[in-house]
């Protein structure tokens, strides 16, 4: 918990000097070289997640790091303060054991249930057209 604090402080403070991050992803740790370390819990990510949106109130998107943990992680991750779901996902991810294969309306209708309006934007947060 310690460094996970420290690390939201370094990049907090990153933001307040720079203005650089569109977003922020909260990803799990992977170890280097694929040891085995205790996986986080669904709980434990939208936790992380609603933590970073309230420590980083400078940086306007949150994506709901869901991979791993699936669809219905993603959708709940909406209401734990993640403004985004990211995109499709096809073939091997980039976090071990992720989930693959979301079509685009399988985000579309996580959004639509959780009581959010669809929108596809660009890389950089412009919105392109409400889906």
């Amino acid at each position: 918990m310690e460094q996970r604090v420290g690390f939201l402080e370094a990049v907090r403070q990153l933001q307040e000097e720079t203005g650089g991050f569109t977003a922020f992803v909260p990803l799990r740790f992977q170890a280097p070289g694929g040891r085995e370390l205790d996986e986080a819990t669904a709980v434990e990510c939208l936790k992380t997640l609603a933590i970073s949106r309230m420590f980083l109130d400078n940086i306007e998107n949150v994506q709901v790091s869901w991979a791993a943990q699936g669809l219905k992680v993603r959708q709940m991750g909406l209401r734990f303060g993640g403004n985004d779901v990211g995109s499709v996902m096809l073939g091997e991810g980039t976090v071990k054991g992720s989930a693959t294969g979301s079509s685009e309306e399988d985000l579309r209708r996580i959004i639509r249930d959780a009581g959010f309006m669809p929108v596809q934007r660009d890389p950089l947060y412009r919105t392109m057209f409400v889906n």
